[in-house]
């Protein structure tokens, strides 16, 4: 069949932003030679002449490739002016959202009937970089290399590239595979772990070995590929539920080198979170840590949903499709909650390198930070606004210990009817019907993958493991999962879950652990042919969810689907029989006990130890120009502006955004927190926030845990949420826990988020864990993250009207301070800008922070502030001046009246301080005495007024100025460093 080139180009110079991007990027690679870049869409054309004449090409390529105002297109290939040519295009089997939709387009266009995994007209997609300038060859592709193209997914042409025909997958002759185990050695096992990329440890390969021996077989390759997906950290959480020993403080070796008895703690996550949750029993949370996401009560009528999840591998390897898949996974979390929420808010929290490291420090295997962080915004951002899903709150984190590892958290809020909250089971007879995209060889061991540390080579072998999504597909699901869901004759399935990690291993294997399942591989859709029976049970595709539909009500589904141009089949049956049973075109390819699937991996005793680490203030001189100070403060890349990010992305659609990321009169200062009505005819509304304190995890991993509550909980309260409605999710990432040092900072951890939930009244919902972040690089040096735990909380306000913003309001208003700053400047930004650590954690103390939390809350209530922020990151100072600028606003204000503890009355301190429970209240004065009633029982103290002259003007405790300001130069510093 002849193959026909599409090249669309931008119709006029001015007319090509993204030219002009990548020669941004460019330049600030530093790569020298490069003038001007012209970017050409590709579009390769394949299909039978009668069908795809060069008339039709030109009709397509008119009609539908092309827009005729801003584009122009030429068949086959234009010869670019002076400079070099780089074409990149996906490799063979890489999923191609567009690909996919101009395929279909072209049918209906030609009128010819379509089918996704065998098109009449098939469609490949590709860029071409045109780079005007005097390069040479090799520069050329240390660009390609570096910027253009990301080669565990993409090919790179450095002249136009159309095949003589497209390469498609061989078609699969069964033969089943069995994997001989019985007879190994451990050293055997432990190398049939590793190279069939199973990461299970010796004990869990000796349970595998011993359950095959008493079925007096061997397994075959499905069956051990789904207890490794099973079995797996990511799946099965194995750390956070082990029986730990753990020795801390009086524990542990005495004098004579002798063991003191440890702590004994049966299952981490349960005797910790999971019992604080059970213990405060609050009947507004109406489903937690059982269902894809945490449910609570919105109203009387509905529900709110919420989950975060990790994305960190695949990002790594390519940060685009790692982090589109990680968002998109998180709104399948959502839809697959109850029978089905409705997503309308997103947050995401990133975690990178700084964008300055030098190319020569960045590992052999590593994408560039910086590049890293570009591509994971626009993997977000385009699959959150094709979906039409607001991304309304987030954060962004800088240190260089994530050169390895960065880390993309993506969190997802949904609604659904109260009558729909509870998670319902499958029953014997219910049909397994598989619902969305189709499999293809994508995220092939990703939730194995996600369990181990990774290491230089880890982009090629695991190029596999990637996934790319594909937002209009998911989009498409959503809307006919939520009518299934609302059919006038009832809901159309009995359960739901998303194919997640796992793939259908994992999704059908949950879902039927209490019937059994029978599945027929060969009856699932594929995207294209060669896949092997087992590659189609483990393979995670992105948008399919699997349904378990009645008898009699899965001939209406599946019709519904049909209507809605959704693929759905059915696999089989959940079929009472407590056997999960694999066929393949009527070959029996696996057979497993859902008992010993889901309760035969071993729970091995783990040690844990914590100790303080040993630690020195330093001997720091107070700063000569306290401006200076505050600027260098505020261009840290952690606390810098993040506007780059935020507005790419909408987070106005579907019309509830009520506070949004920006606020203030120019939609510039940093909010708090996001507030979203979910339902548009009601007055209730959400908050979403995160709090995160990593830098203290290497003081105090308890108190990191406990501020980084208390900063997700102060962000609440400041937009007007109360403490009576928070719920919180904590998703933990980790250094590996078989380090015993490791494993006790997690259990700290763990026991702060168990004290300061019982503490602040607010239960954990919902989490999730990511538990071996390490890079090996090439020279053998082991890069491990800083502990990492993220709070992300959910709130509801009863009426958003009452919504507050942080920017600063009016002349004449008064700035009073809520909370003690203490002299604890360890883990501060202040401190880390002159390359030091710090003894001297913040330390949440809890009764105090809860009347602090419980003040404020009932002065912002009661109306009497129009503007309130917390103090966090950078302390008074950054908290300040982030209002003045966001109001366009300045103040007076006396260091002297800040209510400060033992020893901490230096200008420093009081302005740099990050002590937990502050917040800076925006009182008007003839509304501070009732205030003031309101806050009796907790230290305040009035700092000055706010002007209209937009300077922030600081008097020293001693009484002379030490900082005046313009607030215009101070936001400058804010924006430059991400302003991208």
């Amino acid at each position: 069949m002849p193959v026909f080139r599409v090249e669309v180009h931008p119709r006029h110079g001015a007319d090509d932003p993204i030219g002009q991007a990548v020669l941004q990027e460019i330049t600030q690679l530093g790569a020298a030679g490069v003038h001007a870049v012209r970017v050409s869409r590709v579009f390769l054309l394949e299909g039978p002449a009668n069908v795809l004449s060069e008339a039709a090409v030109h009709r397509v390529a008119r009609e539908l490739l092309t827009d005729p105002v801003s584009e122009r297109y030429v068949l086959g290939h234009e010869a670019p002016a002076a400079g070099r040519m780089v074409e990149v295009h996906l490799k063979p089997g890489v999923m191609d959202p567009v690909a996919d939709s101009a395929q279909a387009a072209i049918a209906d266009l030609l009128d010819q009937p379509y089918d996704a995994a065998a098109p009449v007209v098939a469609v490949r997609t590709g860029r071409r970089y045109a780079l005007a300038g005097h390069l040479t060859a090799e520069s050329a592709k240390n660009l390609a290399r570096r910027l253009l193209a990301n080669e565990s997914i993409e090919s790179v042409y450095y002249e136009p590239y159309t095949p003589a025909a497209f390469p498609r997958g061989a078609r699969y002759d069964f033969h089943l595979i069995h994997v001989p185990i019985r007879n190994l050695a451990d050293d055997q096992l432990a190398a049939l772990s590793r190279t069939g990329h199973l990461f299970l440890d010796l004990a869990e390969m000796r349970a595998v070995q011993q359950y095959f021996r008493q079925q007096e077989r061997d397994p075959t390759d499905a069956e051990l590929e789904t207890i490794a997906q099973t079995w797996s950290e990511h799946c099965v959480h194995k750390t956070l539920k082990a029986r730990i020993e753990f020795f801390q403080d009086g524990h542990g070796p005495d004098a004579a080198g002798t063991d003191r008895a440890p702590q004994i703690i049966d299952n981490l996550v349960k005797s910790t979170i999971f019992r604080a949750t059970q213990e405060l029993a609050l009947p507004w949370a109406l489903s937690v840590f059982k269902d894809n996401a945490g449910v609570i009560a919105l109203d009387d009528d509905y529900a709110v949903c919420m989950k975060v999840e990790t994305h960190n591998r695949p990002s790594a390897i390519e940060p685009y499709g790692g982090a589109a898949t990680g968002i998109g996974g998180c709104i399948r979390d959502v839809i697959g909650t109850g029978a089905g929420a409705r997503p309308f808010a997103s947050t995401d929290v990133f975690c990178f390198a700084p964008p300055d490291t030098p190319e020569n420090d960045v590992p052999a295997g590593v994408i560039h930070p910086r590049r890293t962080a570009q591509r994971v915004v626009a993997g977000v951002r385009d699959y959150g606004n094709r979906m039409g899903i607001p991304t309304v709150n987030g954060a962004v984190f800088f240190d260089k210990r994530y050169i390895g590892n960065p880390l993309v958290f993506c969190g997802t809020a949904g609604v659904l009817p109260i009558k729909f909250a509870q998670k319902g089971a499958a029953q014997a007879g219910d049909r397994i019907v598989l619902v969305g995209g189709r499999t293809g060889r994508d995220g092939i061991h990703g939730a194995t993958f996600s369990s181990a540390a990774v290491g230089a080579g880890h982009a090629q072998e695991f190029s596999h493991a990637v996934q790319i999504g594909n937002a209009i597909t998911e989009k498409k699901l959503l809307d006919v999962i939520l009518q299934a869901r609302d059919h006038a004759d009832g809901p159309l399935f009995r359960a739901i879950t998303d194919c997640g990690a796992g793939g259908l291993s994992s999704a059908i294997g949950e879902m039927g652990e209490q019937t059994g399942a029978t599945v027929a591989l060969d009856k699932a859709p594929l995207k294209y042919d060669g896949l092997s029976y087992s590659e189609i049970w483990i393979s995670e595709a992105q948008e399919r969810m699997v349904l378990a539909a009645p008898p009699d009500r899965c001939a209406a589904l599946l019709a519904l689907c049909a209507a809605e141009d959704v693929e759905a089949t059915d696999l089989g049956v959940f079929d009472g029989s407590g056997l999960l049973t694999l066929y393949y075109q009527e070959h029996c390819v696996g057979k497993l006990n859902m008992h010993f699937l889901h309760h035969g991996v071993p729970m091995p005793t783990r040690a844990a130890r914590y100790t303080p680490p040993a630690l020195e203030e330093p001997l720091l001189t107070p700063p000569q120009n306290f401006g200076e100070e505050l600027h260098g403060l505020l261009a840290l890349p952690t606390i810098a502006s993040k506007h780059w990010i935020i507005r790419q992305y909408d987070h106005e659609v579907q019309g509830g955004t009520i506070v949004r990321p920006l606020v203030g009169p120019r939609h510039d200062g940093p909010s708090d927190a996001a507030v979203v009505r979910p339902l548009l005819d009601r007055a209730a509304a959400t908050v979403l926030a995160v709090g995160g304190q990593f830098r203290f995890g290497d003081l105090d991993p308890y108190q990191m845990a406990l501020n980084g509550m208390d900063e997700a909980i102060r962000n609440v309260i400041c937009v007007g949420g109360t403490l009576d409605r928070i719920a919180l999710l904590d998703n933990f990432c980790w250094p590996k826990c078989d380090d015993p040092r490791h494993l006790g900072a997690l259990v700290r951890a763990c026991q702060a988020c168990y004290d300061g939930a019982k503490a602040f009244g607010t239960p954990f919902i919902s989490g999730k864990d990511s538990l071996s972040n390490e890079f090996i690089a090439a020279s053998g040096q082991v890069i491990r993250i800083p502990y990492t735990l993220l709070i992300s909380a959910i709130g509801v306000i009863g009426n958003g009207r009452n919504a507050l913003t942080m920017d600063a309001k009016a002349p004449g208003n008064l700035l009073v301070a809520v909370g003690i700053t203490r002299r604890e400047l360890g883990g501060s930004h202040y401190y880390a800008r002159h390359g030091a650590l710090g003894a001297r954690v913040p330390v949440v103390d809890l009764p105090q922070a809860l009347a602090t939390h419980r003040a404020v809350e009932s002065v912002i209530r009661e109306g009497h502030a129009v503007a309130a922020h917390d103090a966090s990151e950078g302390g008074l100072a950054v908290c300040l001046a982030e209002m003045l600028f966001a109001g366009g606003r300045g103040a007076n204000i006396n260091l002297a009246d800040v209510p400060c503890g033992e020893n901490a009355a230096a200008d420093e301190v009081l302005m740099f301080s990050e002590s937990a429970s502050r917040y800076v209240l925006e009182i008007p004065p003839q509304r501070l005495d009732a205030a003031r009633r309101l806050l009796k029982n907790v230290r305040h103290g009035v700092l000055g007024a706010v002007t209209e002259r937009p300077h922030l003007k600081v008097k020293s405790v001693s009484a002379g100025l030490i900082l005046d300001e313009p607030v215009d130069a101070l936001k400058k510093s804010w924006r430059a460093p991400l302003d991208w």
